[in-house]
């Protein structure tokens, strides 16, 4: 239900599938992240009082993304942070990715509808370095 994807001791991604389902408040993202991770569920009647965010300083060194999925089927490729291909793996319509850090790619295999959650300002080209990914023939699908 929760995929955390690594290499060596690197979080490269939390993957949270649609079939998720447990009450409460769960967070699956260390506390260091600059983007946080959490599923909710709670019976109707529950109240969650209203609040404002205080303002709180925080350094972002690298852009991470959340995707949502919302129609047809993704595959993301991930690379480790010297672009070399590790696996791949499948998002279906209700997953959620928290892309953290390495590289990535994406191949719609459907028709795709996605949501992305990013930090911004964007900053277009001096975002990312784009590099040429792995090959059909050398996918690898891991579940």
């Amino acid at each position: 239900m929760i995929h955390y994807v690594k290499h060596e001791e690197t979080l490269l991604a939390v993957i949270l599938s649609h079939r998720f389902d447990k009450e409460g408040i769960h967070f699956f993202t260390p506390d260091h992240l600059s983007q946080q991770l959490a599923f909710m569920k709670h019976p109707a009647g529950h109240a969650i009082r209203p609040h404002i965010h205080n303002p709180v300083a925080r350094e972002v060194l690298y852009t991470q993304e959340v995707l949502l999925i919302r129609r047809g089927r993704l595959r993301v490729d991930f690379y480790d942070g010297r672009r070399n291909y590790l696996e791949s793996r499948i998002l279906f319509p209700g997953d959620v990715i928290l892309l953290i850090t390495g590289g990535h790619g994406f191949e719609a295999l459907e028709d795709l509808e996605m949501i992305e959650v990013k930090q911004g300002p964007y900053a277009g080209d001096s975002d990312k370095t784009v590099f040429s990914g792995v090959g059909d023939n050398d996918i690898v699908i891991k579940e």
